[in-house]
C-alpha cells in the first residue's frame, strides 16, 4: 500500500471496523451548507464531500477565510470529517461544463488556480485529500498531446499539494479524458507514482463504464484510495441512482473496500437527491449500514 494510501485509507484494523460513510454537500443544493452539516450529523454520517461551489461555499468569496474558519469549527462541533472536492460543473464557465481543464489550451491557469485554492481550504479544514478529475479533451486535440498537457498540470497541482500536505483524490468519470480505471492508473504512472497522487473511486462510475468487473477496479485502485464515491447506476447510463434503482450489488463491493484495509470516507453521491435531500441521505445510509457485511 502506498504512503497515501496507509494515511488516507489504509488501516490496520480488524476486517470487521465498519466503513465510514459520508454524503456529498451537492445532493443539498437547496439546503444551506450549516444546515445540511446538521442533517448530516444528525443522520449520524461521519463525514461531508464538500463540492467547492456558488451556493456553499464559494472559492472565490471575498471573505473565503472567515468562512472557512467558521466552517472548521462547526465540522469539529458536529464531529463531521470532510473531503474538498472540485466537481461543480459551472463554477468556472456558465455555459461549459467542466471548463476550461488542466488541457485547454487557454484558461488552464483558471483550473490551477481553482485547484490550488482547494488544496489551501483542504489543508485549513483537515481534509486529507482534494478530489479531481480531468475533464473533457479539447477538441481536436489528439490524445499524445492531451496527456502531455494533463500530465504537465497535475505535476503543478502536486507542489502545490505538497506544499500544504494534502493529497489529490483524482477522479475517473464517464465520457471525460481520464474516464476509466485503467487510464487513471496510466496517469499516475505517466507522472511517476507520486506518493500524494492517489484515486477517488466512484463505484457507480466503474459500473457504468469501465471494463473491468466491479470488483476488479476496487482491488487495483485499493492501494492508491483517499476517497470513495458510491450509488447506484445503469451499465452506459451516467445517471446517479438512489441504492436499488439501478444494477449494482453493493454487499460485495463494501465487503472488497473493508477488506482492502480502506478506511477513508464513502461518500453517497446523489446530485439530484435536492428536493428531497434529507430523506434521500436517511434511506441512503440505512441502505448501506444493512449491506455491509460483517
Amino acid at each position: 500500500m502506498s504512503p497515501v494510501g496507509q494515511a488516507l485509507g489504509g488501516s490496520t484494523s480488524a476486517p470487521s471496523e465498519r466503513l465510514r460513510y459520508g454524503f456529498g454537500s451537492n445532493g443539498f443544493a437547496h439546503h444551506r451548507l450549516e444546515d445540511a452539516l446538521t442533517v448530516l450529523a444528525d443522520l449520524g454520517y461521519d463525514s461531508v464531500g464538500l463540492t467547492l461551489d456558488h451556493g456553499h461555499l464559494d472559492p472565490f468569496a471575498s471573505d473565503l477565510a472567515r468562512q472557512v474558519d467558521a466552517l472548521a469549527v462547526r465540522l469539529d462541533r458536529l464531529g463531521l470529517a470532510v473531503m474538498v472536492e472540485t466537481g461543480a460543473p459551472y463554477l468556472l464557465d456558465p455555459w461549459h461544463k467542466h471548463i476550461p481543464t488542466l488541457m485547454s489550451a487557454t484558461g488552464a491557469e483558471r483550473r490551477v488556480d481553482l485547484l490550488a485554492r482547494a488544496v489551501r481550504i483542504a489543508a485549513d479544514l483537515g481534509a486529507p485529500a482534494v478530489h479531481l478529475c480531468s475533464g473533457p479533451a479539447p477538441d481536436g486535440v489528439p490524445e499524445d498531446e492531451a496527456w502531455k498537457r494533463l500530465t504537465a498540470g497535475c505535476e503543478g497541482v502536486l507542489d502545490i499539494a505538497r506544499e500544504h500536505g494534502v493529497a489529490l483524490g483524482f477522479e475517473p468519470e464517464p465520457y471525460m479524458f481520464v474516464d476509466t480505471v485503467e487510464r487513471v492508473l496510466e496517469l499516475r504512472d505517466r507522472l511517476g507514482g507520486p506518493d500524494l497522487f492517489g484515486i477517488t473511486l466512484d463505484i457507480g462510475h466503474a459500473h457504468c463504464v469501465d471494463d473491468l468487473p466491479l470488483l476488479d477496479c476496487v482491488a487495483l485502485t485499493a492501494p492508491h484510495l483517499v476517497n470513495v464515491q458510491i450509488e447506484d447506476m445503469r451499465r452506459g447510463v451516467h445517471q446517479h441512482l438512489e441504492f436499488g434503482a439501478g444494477e449494482i450489488d453493493f454487499p460485495p463491493v463494501l465487503a472488497a473496500l473493508k477488506a482492502s484495509g480502506y478506511r477513508g470516507p464513502v461518500s453517497v453521491e446523489i446530485q439530484g437527491a435536492s428536493l428531497d435531500a434529507p430523506e434521500v441521505a436517511l434511506r441512503s445510509l440505512e441502505f448501506l449500514k444493512a449491506a455491509e457485511p460483517f
